[in-house]
């Protein structure tokens, strides 16, 4: 994607891998740009369905690409055009909030400098008031607690990427309260099976692809997508999935966990009384289980026993072994009901070591000697390499601007983190 093409700015969450493969899957790998913890898009921020975004943190549309990187030529700029284009704004109080990213500046100077910057709008005759930094960006909530992205406000995005800066002005910003209360307040909650955070569940839907593939019409209509989760838990998953449009199956191997799905889903119906999707849970073992039809799955699969601390490799070895069989049969069984090309977007499993850094991940995602035979040019030994997940029948997506080995979301305090694996059925 060529500059002048670019026509949004995203700034992604804390673990900007994920965000950027969301966008990726989405938008497709020619639309979008990776920057440092950003992203540019070549679509209008205005028709981004942002509510649908779990990685990402602000939306913003361009604004201008300076041809500088330090915080002085950016200020002159604003400075010179923030009057000029508030003379066709309504009148009225306006409030100004602004992001620096990348920057070599002081909370201290920029504030200075936004006071200057205020100062100047007064001049033209216009009362404004300025959002005070703490920090170089505005966190989400200073935004909404701010107003900044409705009538009479601004935030404006100052970000630096090589020798330009991006200025953009934010369209959409992440409710963090709302994510906490369809998240904390549900009914029924289990912290022993893992709690999916709801951003999370976001990003898994989009990586599935939903919408990329076409849909069977029935009586000259769309066949409605429909998400499946064989791991439906306390059903985070299918409540993200019905909040952003979407039909729901799902299965969970304990009787309790299908009950504590349909209690959060009955809470959710009553919540947001707009929501239409149609829904089914049932129990079921997703190692042999026949799913009703579905558009796309995305689970967080069964991930083990939960762990305070890292165990001694014989019982750590035990308990990969054992979810990864469980995994593995699952794959297997599902493989037969899926349809060439569709997607798989799944959270499995991997342990942290002692240093934090790095993971032990599942064996599955290994690759296997599956043949040794002899050349007959050479009579040498020839090993064939073949990857377990071909052998099931799926192979592994890539993406262009993130290494699948990036895209693990996890916690400091956690030994067990979540590495995003999306398939696709051959």
């Amino acid at each position: 994607m060529n500059e002048f093409e670019a026509k949004s700015l995203c700034i992604l969450g804390r673990q900007p891998a994920l965000g950027l493969a969301e966008l990726e899957s989405l938008y497709g790998a020619e639309h979008v740009k990776p920057l440092a913890n950003a992203a540019l898009l070549d679509t209008p921020a205005g028709e981004i369905n942002f509510k649908k975004l779990g990685g990402t943190l602000k939306v913003a549309q361009l604004l201008s690409v300076l041809p500088s990187s330090n915080w002085e030529s950016a200020y002159e700029y604003l400075a010179e055009n923030i009057p000029k284009h508030l003379q066709n704004q309504r009148g009225g109080k306006f409030t100004l909030g602004v992001s620096v990213y990348g920057l070599d500046l002081s909370v201290k100077k920029l504030n200075t400098d936004l006071l200057s910057l205020k100062k100047i709008i007064r001049s033209q005759g216009r009362p404004a008031r300025i959002v005070p930094n703490k920090t170089l960006q505005l966190n989400t909530a200073q935004v909404l607690y701010n107003n900044l992205t409705k009538r009479g406000a601004w935030e404006l995005l100052v970000l630096r990427h090589g020798r330009q800066t991006y200025l953009a002005q934010t369209f959409f910003v992440q409710d963090i309260e709302a994510y906490a209360a369809r998240d904390q307040v549900r009914p029924k909650r289990d912290a022993r099976v893992g709690m999916l955070p709801p951003k999370l569940a976001q990003i898994l839907i989009n990586l599935s692809s939903p919408e990329n593939r076409k849909q069977k019409t029935v009586n000259s209509k769309p066949r409605p997508i429909r998400i499946l989760d064989p791991f439906a838990g306390t059903g985070v998953i299918l409540q993200e999935a019905l909040l952003m449009g979407y039909h729901v199956v799902g299965t969970d191997i304990e009787p309790r966990m299908v009950e504590y799905s349909k209690v959060n889903i009955q809470w959710l119906f009553k919540k947001y009384p707009r929501i239409e999707g149609h829904v089914v849970i049932e129990q079921g073992d997703a190692t042999n289980y026949q799913w009703p039809r579905f558009s796309a799955v995305a689970s967080e699969v069964y991930l083990g026993r939960p762990l305070n601390s890292l165990p001694p490799s014989d019982k750590l070895k035990e308990i990969v072994n054992d979810v990864n069989t469980i995994i593995k049969k699952f794959l297997q069984n599902l493989a037969p009901q899926l349809r060439a090309g569709q997607k798989v977007a799944l959270a499995v499993p991997a342990w942290r070591n002692v240093k934090g850094r790095t993971f032990h991940r599942l064996p599955l995602l290994d690759a296997f000697d599956g043949a040794t035979r002899r050349s007959a040019s050479t009579l040498s030994k020839k090993v064939e390499w073949v990857d377990n997940l071909t052998s099931l029948g799926y192979n592994r997506v890539d993406f262009v601007h993130v290494k699948n080995d990036e895209l693990v979301y996890f916690r400091e305090d956690q030994i067990v983190a979540r590495e995003l694996l999306i398939l696709e059925k051959r």
